[in-house]
């Protein structure tokens, strides 16, 4: 478990917090962004590491996930609660957790308005923009 100033972030599993970050994931990507939802939901979610992040409250604000091949994905936070720490926990947990596996690298897709996001975490852009589920995205890599 990482705690930061105002979010708790520990490890989910998709068979017993399955509902909790579904919600987190249907609200920002399939309501708030238009992702088809048979475009969200794939055969990666059981095989993922999971993080989940909860406000001082305990609710549930944010989530993120860490493929076995060291690709991060699906990291989502719910609106409101954006710019105040949650996802920078949750990205910051998963990249403990990948070091923890041995990872040297972790790559990700980031929709191109949240590059800066990544940046200041020390992802390096790669390639060009490229769609994905109606959204631009640019490849970005961190190793350490």
């Amino acid at each position: 478990m990482s705690k930061s100033a105002h979010f708790t972030v520990r490890l989910a599993s998709w068979s017993a917090d399955g509902p909790m970050l579904q919600a987190l994931r249907r609200a920002v990507f399939i309501v708030e962004q238009g992702v088809p939802e048979d475009m969200e939901w794939d055969e990666h979610d059981a095989l993922s590491l999971h993080a989940l992040a909860f406000d001082e409250h305990g609710a549930p604000v944010g989530t993120g996930r860490l493929l076995p091949d060291g690709h991060l994905g699906r990291m989502a936070v719910l609106r409101e609660r954006r710019r105040q720490g949650a996802g920078r926990a949750v990205l910051e947990f998963l990249l403990a957790q990948a070091r923890r596996r041995g990872m040297h690298s972790v790559r990700l897709h980031a929709q191109t308005h949240a590059m800066g996001f990544y940046a200041r975490q020390g992802f390096i852009a790669e390639g060009g923009e490229f769609m994905e589920a109606g959204i631009p995205h640019r490849r970005m890599t961190l190793s350490w």
